[in-house]
């Protein structure tokens, strides 16, 4: 019987030295990592703009931004997008453009309006409220809008450019006393902008 012991746990005995001298030998291991997302492309600095026309990337308008205006990545709805900075604070600038009238003009402007806490414009207030700018063969309704956003003063240049099938929105907003600054190289920027 002991000897029955014996035979049995022998093969116990081979399997633990087995185990013992196998963990010290050497092993290749495979591995699956996954790939590291790279970091973010660092944002390129702000260029002067003062001499180069931008593209809409559809070919459709162009324009030659004021070399102080920052231009920032135009995003998912804008065409344009810019920061206008001074000792008073930040505006920003938009450019959007979308098919058809978008509901119309009054509609658009009374939007606008009610983002700076302004009431609504009757339809017989629209034309006293519009002033207009003739340049490269373009028509833009222009608006200036003070009221108050956040408890301070704020104040929107707009202008609005109908073409076929379409409507562009150029749209200045931010505290009332930088964009008042911007009034005149807002207008000048208006000028440059050109469709093909």
């Amino acid at each position: 019987m002991a000897r029955m012991s014996r035979r049995s746990a022998l093969p116990f005995v081979l399997a633990a030295a087995s185990l013992l001298t196998s963990c010290r030998e050497a092993r290749v291991g495979h591995y699956r990592v996954p790939k590291e997302t790279p970091p973010p492309a660092a944002t390129a600095p702000a260029t002067d703009m003062a001499s180069t026309a931008v593209p809409t990337g559809d070919g459709q308008l162009t324009w030659t931004a004021p070399a102080a205006w920052i231009a920032k990545a135009p995003g998912a709805m804008r065409k344009g997008s810019y920061a206008i900075r001074n000792e008073a604070g930040e505006a920003d600038l938009s450019i959007t453009a979308f098919p058809g009238d978008t509901g119309g003009l009054l509609a658009n402007l009374n939007r606008w309006r009610g983002q700076i806490g302004l009431a609504p414009l009757a339809p017989a207030e629209l034309e006293a409220n519009l002033d207009h700018l003739d340049a490269n063969g373009l028509h833009f309704e222009i608006v200036d809008f003070a009221g108050t956003a956040n408890g301070a003063p704020a104040r929107i240049l707009g202008a609005v450019l109908n073409r076929p099938g379409e409507t562009w929105f150029f749209k200045l907003m931010g505290p009332a006393a930088t964009v008042a600054g911007e009034k005149p190289a807002f207008a000048a920027f208006l000028q440059t902008v050109k469709a093909p």
